[in-house]
């Protein structure tokens, strides 16, 4: 029996991105001021797969430049698949530059055995459950990953300190929203929640470059 198919949009390009702005815009005036100061918004989809997600693990609490030569070793290596990983002692892994935490997370990834053909069918929700399940793989990772490399219009990332201050700013609130404040706040903008983080990631980045911090 053939799986049901995807109702959630997915964004394919920038056409869909505007779509999502005027939308945002039309009915949530801070929104319009946003864009008026950011101009377009980037596409920022990425490829899906496991070895966006090993790249997500290896980004993980160190610098963007530290995380880039890792990286290119582990390429260099052919360690960018489960086969790869799953074969590979936690020493070598290790002289590639994971540390044993990170070791762990990869080989529970290749573990894990994830259909991603199968999630790009599945309701944002459900990529959440799937890929929180691996160890090593939170929240924020399995929403940014159901956002960019799954194209889905409808999915927030609200524990993102970047999403949060950009709020803060935007909405001229007196403190940074919480998780929680910030997800609730968020629902307002459905079916478009993705094109909003857009929104906000790129007025953060405008108003952090106005005060000299960026």
């Amino acid at each position: 029996m053939a799986a049901p198919a995807l109702t959630e949009r997915i964004i394919t390009g920038d056409h869909c991105i505007a779509e999502g702005a005027a939308w945002l815009a039309d009915r949530h005036p801070r929104f319009a001021y946003a864009l008026s100061q950011t101009g377009p918004l980037p596409l920022r989809l990425r490829p899906d797969g496991f070895a966006q997600l090993l790249s997500a693990i290896v980004s993980q609490q160190v610098s963007v430049a530290s995380a880039r030569a890792i990286w290119s070793k582990l390429e260099t290596a052919g360690m960018t698949s489960p086969q790869a990983i799953h074969t590979t002692p936690e020493e070598d892994l290790r002289a590639l530059g994971l540390s044993r935490q990170k070791a762990a997370y990869a080989r529970a990834l290749a573990e894990a055995d994830i259909d991603f053909d199968a999630l790009r069918r599945a309701p944002s929700a459900d990529v959440v459950k799937t890929l929180t399940a691996v160890k090593g793989i939170g929240i924020w990772t399995a929403e940014i990953y159901a956002m960019f490399s799954l194209g889905r219009a409808d999915v927030f990332a609200p524990g993102d300190l970047a999403l949060q201050e950009g709020a803060r700013l935007l909405f001229e609130l007196p403190d940074r929203p919480k998780d929680r404040a910030l997800r609730q706040m968020a629902e307002d903008w459905s079916p478009w929640r993705s094109v909003a983080a857009r929104i906000l990631w790129a007025y953060y980045h405008v108003e952090k470059n106005r005060e000299g911090i960026l």
